[in-house]
């Protein structure tokens, strides 16, 4: 089931600092962002192997998760905010805001034979 996690971040009157180090709970081998996004629905899918961790850098968005057993959603609206998505997360990302930011890393090379695109019942 997907997680969130707080970065570890460093605060002083010059800003923020936040660091990924040693909680990534596997080797990253991609990073993609998605921004500018409209109304739109993101995802729709799981996985067959890749593991991803979702930190929203700028502004907010939601991302509701189901795991065939549970749902849930988690809006991420802060840069410390880090949430790991499981393969067998099948997961959509909306209500993004306009200035949103989406970073995600991931734990596979991208595969179109790694997507599963059926929700479950």
């Amino acid at each position: 089931m997907a997680k969130l996690i707080d970065l570890k971040t460093f605060s002083d009157k010059r800003g923020n600092l936040t660091v990924i180090e040693k909680v990534i709970p596997f080797e990253i081998k991609r990073i993609f962002y998605i921004y500018g996004v409209d109304d739109s629905v993101r995802g729709g899918h799981r996985h067959h192997k890749t593991i991803q961790a979702a930190i929203c850098l700028k502004g907010s968005c939601v991302v509701s998760n189901n795991n065939g057993a549970k749902k849930e959603d988690f809006y991420l609206n802060k840069p410390s905010k880090c949430l790991i998505i499981e393969p067998n997360d099948w997961h959509t990302m909306h209500d993004f805001t306009e200035d949103a930011i989406l970073m995600v890393l991931a734990s596979e090379y991208f595969d179109p034979d790694d997507y599963i695109y059926e929700e479950y019942r």
